[in-house]
């Protein structure tokens, strides 16, 4: 019977525990299987026979022993053995898991997932930390759907926020702009919308210092553009949403979709919120602040935090605070408010749609009601979250608060190098740090276009140095893949808890760990049983495939142990994948991908190939091949990495 390896670790589990049950009539304890430090220890271990020693009191090594003897044959294990203080080791069944792993996909819960992700605020160009975000949402929603969950990707657009207010107060007040200029800048094919705006925004700080130190003009702006019915409100509207393009435009150069963007102009003028407040004053979880600091306010109360900290979820001036919308939102993402949004399509092409407070289009795709929820936020933005989660536990909703997920990650900085060779000023104490911090309000930041711009140039460079006969639209095509694919990877491989300094040198570097060095292998093996094609043009590939069911595959896998150490890495693909989405670690299967690129370089540099004389043998070498180039590939995809012609 085919089997998968996450269904051989199910089995595995299973018999332990019947056995544990029926053995010493007690509940058995967490039973975890790892990998084994070398192949010549088996593939799989587990450490419950230490776990069961407290219990029975007992020496572990007698309850491996007992356990083995006692669970009989396991269907795809060979043996078992007990090794060290008293773990099982288990050996696979070589034969038997290659020929049951061509099984591809792994079952994972029912129910639809929603993963909000990228959430860029739409007052100027997206930047490298934007980047992160869209990489890391994007690869995880690639897993689940490989996974065969239904989900639903949503980009929301804070289009009535603080930083849409700042840069409408940059364009009324600093540059004197009216909405008929502004029209006309956005014609204008020779300026780059989000880049004007990305400077207007730096501006504003300075502004508010000399002009307006209280913010009045923010305060004031706000209001205009939660009500929506003034000229600085159609002109939000417009700035907000042609930048929201903008934004897509450059998330799709690096492989990324989406099906929703939600607007939380949207909320409000819908009366999201108004239901959300409602319910929130009815259930206490929010109260009227009557006095101090916070007077006029509607504030939330967070059960770890003193008086002092306090959430504002309405404004003395009547405003919602970002929170406040983003509870509503909340709600609606969970199937949890009567009402629905209203649906236009925004980008045909990409098949993106859009919320609308007007009629809408009547035959729309079904959004929201999601039975998960993951929101892709940084680190940063913990304590916000913190309070939505305590929203949905004051209305009594706490199921769905469990299963509404805050998927945070660290902040993107630069090295000094790469800073420089942007264009930003950097001081020579800056030059002596690990990393540079930047800030899109004081506009020093790396736009995303401005880095991606960069990586392609200096790819084109070295490709068109490694093949001089292409012509220029191959060069390009083929840089373009090697840009995003040294990108995306460089903002996988970290912890998503760790800072990343991004620095080009390293990010395009054909060796070591980056994303080129895997489209390298990729690219190998491709041109491998290419160049077997061309040797023989009537090679029968189908008889590779064939060796699946010949006797002799069991002999060529135990053979050699380096070769099944390669096949075996190769199909745990689907398990590296599992373990992503129960960690939330998308750079489990970007370390993963470089181990296989490595130990595969390790073979094809071993072994012949093409030119092994034992006919068999070939095959089985050519099967290798396959199977890892396919793993590979798979693995870079679920990336968002695309796999060039040539390199």
């Amino acid at each position: 019977m085919p089997f998968m390896l996450l269904d051989l670790h199910a089995r595995i589990k299973d018999v332990l525990r019947s056995t544990i049950r029926s053995q010493w009539n007690i509940e058995p304890p967490e039973i975890t299987l790892s990998q084994t430090p070398k192949i010549e220890l088996g593939e799989l271990a587990t450490p419950v026979s230490l776990a069961l020693a407290k219990q029975l009191q007992r020496a572990p090594r007698g309850i491996a022993e007992e356990l083995i003897a006692r669970a009989g044959k396991i269907e795809g294990i060979e043996r078992m053995e007990v090794a060290g203080a008293g773990y099982i080791n288990f050996y696979v069944d070589r034969a038997a898991t290659l020929r049951g792993s061509r099984v591809r996909g792994f079952a994972t819960e029912a129910g639809k997932v929603i993963v909000e992700h990228t959430n860029i605020n739409p007052n100027k160009a997206a930047h490298i930390g934007h980047l992160r975000n869209a990489a890391i949402g994007d690869t995880f929603v690639r897993i689940l759907q490989a996974a065969g969950r239904n989900v639903e990707v949503q980009n929301y657009i804070d289009n009535t926020g603080v930083q849409v207010a700042d840069v409408i107060v940059g364009l009324k007040h600093v540059e004197k702009k009216t909405i008929e200029d502004i029209q006309r800048i956005i014609k204008d094919s020779s300026v780059k919308f989000d880049y004007y705006c990305w400077d207007v925004y730096a501006r504003v700080a300075s502004f508010y210092e000399l002009e307006d130190p209280k913010h009045t003009l923010r305060a004031e702006t706000l209001k205009e553009i939660e009500e929506g019915k003034s000229e600085t409100a159609r002109m939000a509207e417009l700035v907000a949403m042609t930048i929201a393009r903008c934004h897509l435009r450059t998330m799709a150069r690096i492989n990324v979709d989406y099906d929703l963007l939600p607007r939380e102009s949207d909320i409000l003028h819908l009366k999201f919120w108004d239901y959300a407040f409602r319910e929130l004053r009815q259930k206490d979880a929010i109260f009227f602040e009557s006095e101090g600091k916070n007077k006029g306010c509607w504030v939330m109360r967070l059960e770890s935090e003193g008086h002092d900290d306090d959430k504002i979820i309405v404004r003395s001036n009547g405003t919602v605070t970002y929170v406040g919308k983003d509870i509503a939102y909340q709600l609606w993402k969970l199937g949890l408010l009567k009402q629905d949004f209203r649906y236009d399509v925004f980008e045909a092409q990409q098949n993106v749609w859009v919320t609308t407070s007007s009629a809408g289009t009547p035959n729309h795709p079904s959004f929201g009601s999601g039975d998960t929820v993951y929101n892709l936020i940084d680190v940063r933005q913990s304590y916000l979250q913190n309070v939505v989660r305590q929203g949905l536990l004051g209305l009594g909703y706490e199921e769905q608060a469990r299963r509404s997920i805050h998927f945070s990650y660290e902040v993107v900085a630069l090295t000094p190098a790469c800073a420089e060779e942007l264009g930003i000023e950097i001081s020579d104490e800056d030059r002596k740090r690990a990393h540079i911090e930047v800030s899109g309000r004081k506009g020093q930041g790396v736009k995303a276009d401005d880095l991606l711009d960069t990586l392609e140039n200096d790819a084109k460079q070295e490709v068109a140095k490694r093949n001089p006969e292409l012509r220029n639209s191959e060069v390009a095509e083929i840089a373009h893949r090697i840009a995003v694919g040294a990108l995306r990877y460089f903002l996988l491989k970290f912890t998503r808890n760790a800072i990343i300094a991004f620095d080009f040198r390293e990010a395009l570097n054909f060796d070591g760990e980056t994303g080129p060095y895997l489209q390298y292998a990729a690219v190998r093996g491709n041109n491998i049983i290419n160049k077997l094609r061309e040797a023989e043009p009537d090679f029968d590939f189908s008889r590779v495939h064939q060796l699946l069911n010949d006797p002799k595959l069991e002999a060529f896998l135990n053979e050699s142990n380096d070769i099944w150490e390669l096949v075996y890495l190769a199909l745990r693909l689907d398990e590296i994948a599992n373990q992503v989405i129960m960690t939330l670690e998308p750079a489990t299967l970007a370390k993963y991908a470089f181990t296989l690129a490595q130990r595969f370089s390790l073979f094809y540099h071993r072994y012949r190939i093409i030119s092994e004389e034992d006919p068999q043998k070939r095959l089985f070498y050519v099967l290798v091949v396959d199977l890892v180039r396919e793993s590979l590939t798979k693995a870079l995809d679920l990336m968002g990495i695309e796999v060039p012609r040539r390199m």
